[in-house]
């Protein structure tokens, strides 16, 4: 097993390919055999398509050679897909038991945008059941695990997403993200993942959980990858009557990652709510906004803005979700309640208990909190927070995880309520050892500002670069 071709970047590799000195078969292959070790210690994948892979990387290498065959930086690069993705002639569980034999006959609108850029699908990511969860502690296919502990959660709902990536099972992914499923399993498990504008990516084919607050979105172990992921899936799906025709960054977001302006406006939530955070989580956060003042090569001015009552926003975030997914799965509940999980059969049932003026309620708070949340926009450049208020929990039932089950997505839900493009990177570790991510918001749309911002970070710290030992 050649694990330092695993720990290659997509940039990296790419480079190496177009050079012609990395073949995209033993590129995959590496991976391949990685997985093979590691799988039954993380259980990272649902599905593993070995021969299909080898397959498409066979393919890719006479492409790659032909210089009117070759597609872009994604050509020949192994990725894996959280498994509510619906991928034509491989099944899609979203992780539960009602699609153990689901095969797709068509690819969700952005997977055949990553196969049209020549990327090789490894298989299907281990996930929360139906994304309803933050633990991916999965009844059906088995608990995933955190490759910086094993004994702990990589978080969700994308869990298989963010520990394939840190422990090099795959070089690039797609999570979503209607509470923080992005966001949460990118700082537990020290990689980078982008949530973009609500509308900016097509959902069609993507297995839904929240109508009003799903978001498709790219994760890796840089931002620049990221940024390569992000032009591959970017771009308007007329089918999907939640994709918007945006505005669009000229040249590509990897294009433009590198026109940072030389000021930037950042104002760091304060108050109680993000206050909670635990102490190691907070130490490593106020270290990060030092190292954004004084060291990352853009001056960023960061001022402290209280904001109150974000606590309730994200309790209203909570109603959107259960109800949404509840009535998603309104005629399973009715008919075959014991195929869903405990914790998930609670949640869809209390989505069912809610009433009407309950979701009413919530979807006015949506609004209060975009327009309160855009107009701060209008006076600071980014928002920052940390991505979660504890590091990844263990998965052993008690305090510790009833606690990450409630609160783990306390200050990344309400940005998927205002439906603004946040990232969480990699700033830090615990003297544990364990991950702590820092989140970044912008104004809709500006998802090339965000990336832009977090390169600047990511440039000066070498958080990124640390790889769990396994």
């Amino acid at each position: 097993m050649n694990t330092n071709l695993c720990d290659l970047t997509i940039s990296e590799a790419s480079n190496l390919i177009q050079q012609g000195s990395l073949s995209p078969v033993e590129l995959t292959r590496a991976h391949l055999e990685r997985i093979e070790q590691l799988q039954p210690r993380l259980n990272a994948y649902i599905t593993v398509v070995a021969e299909q892979a080898m397959e498409q990387a066979r393919v890719a290498e006479a492409e790659v050679r032909d210089p009117l065959e070759y597609r872009g930086p994604l050509h020949g690069i192994p990725i894996a897909l959280k498994d509510l993705y619906e991928t034509a002639g491989i099944r899609t569980t979203a992780g539960s038991s009602f699609l153990t034999d689901y095969i797709p006959t068509e690819d969700a609108f952005v997977v055949k945008r990553l196969k049209e850029a020549g990327a090789i699908l490894l298989g299907k990511l281990n996930m929360h059941e139906w994304a309803l969860g933050v633990i991916n502690d999965n009844a059906h296919y088995g608990a995933c695990r955190n490759p910086w502990d094993v004994t702990r959660s990589p978080g969700g709902s994308s869990g298989g997403s963010g520990a394939a990536l840190a422990a090099s099972l795959c070089m690039g992914s797609l999570g979503s993200d209607t509470r923080g499923s992005i966001r949460i399993p990118a700082a537990l498990c020290g990689v980078v993942g982008l949530k973009p504008t609500y509308g900016r990516v097509s959902l069609r084919g993507v297995i839904p959980l929240s109508w009003s607050l799903d978001h498709a979105g790219p994760m890796a172990r840089t931002v620049r990858d990221v940024a390569l992921l992000m032009d591959a899936i970017n771009g308007y799906d007329p089918e999907d009557p939640g994709c918007v025709q945006a505005p669009q960054e000229s040249g590509g977001y990897q294009h433009g990652l590198y026109e940072v302006p030389l000021e930037l406006k950042v104002a760091v939530l304060r108050g109680e709510f993000f206050e909670s955070a635990a102490p190691e989580v907070q130490v490593v956060f106020e270290a990060a906004l030092k190292t954004l003042r004084e060291h990352a090569g853009v001056r960023f001015e960061i001022i402290d803005v209280p904001f109150p009552d974000m606590r309730e926003f994200w309790l209203e975030s909570r109603i959107t979700t259960s109800v949404d997914a509840a009535t998603y799965h309104e005629v399973r509940l009715k008919s075959e309640p014991e195929g869903f999980a405990p914790d998930v059969l609670d949640r869809m049932r209390g989505g069912l208990a809610f009433s009407g003026v309950d979701y009413a309620r919530a979807r006015r708070a949506q609004t209060i909190l975009t327009r309160r949340l855009t107009s701060l926009l209008d006076d600071y450049d980014l928002i920052v927070t940390p991505t979660t208020p504890m590091t990844a929990p263990t998965l052993e039932a008690g305090a510790e995880l009833d606690s990450a089950r409630l609160y783990l997505s306390s200050f990344t839900a309400p940005f998927n309520m205002a439906g603004l493009p946040a990232i969480s990177i990699p700033c830090g570790f615990t003297p544990a050892g364990l991950p702590v991510g820092l989140q970044l918001v912008g104004k809709h749309w500006a998802e090339a500002d965000v990336l832009r911002a977090a390169l600047a970070y990511e440039t000066v710290t070498g958080w990124h670069t640390r790889r769990p030992v396994m």
